[in-house]
């Protein structure tokens, strides 16, 4: 299986491009088909995967299918390689820059 991190900047790049303006569907079939590769699936599972990028085209809207493929593929990872990859930073770390912080800094 390929690197967390990597596969959860790649959900990054999906989510990034179905919310913006660019809603490119090419990019998005890269990130799908990126992601099932390295993630190793079943001929079948990518043969579905196909299909559903295909009507997804011919539709001009996103399959569900699609949507949950890279739902799950998010809740699989794990939670700090999907904040490292999002740039969420833990309450922990949060937390001690606040207590770096002086009353007579203010």
């Amino acid at each position: 299986m390929g690197g967390e991190i990597y596969q959860a900047q790649i959900l990054r790049n999906f989510f990034d491009t179905i919310t913006g303006t660019d809603r490119n569907l090419t990019r998005i079939h890269m990130c799908v088909v990126t992601l099932a590769k390295l993630r190793l699936e079943s001929p079948e599972k990518m043969s579905l995967l196909f299909d559903q990028l295909k009507k997804s085209r011919d539709k001009r809207e996103l399959s569900v299918d699609i949507l949950d493929y890279m739902c799950d593929v998010a809740a699989s990872l794990e939670l700090a390689s999907v904040q490292t990859a999002f740039g969420v930073k833990e309450i922990a770390q949060m937390a001690e820059q606040f207590e770096r912080i002086s009353l007579d800094s203010l």
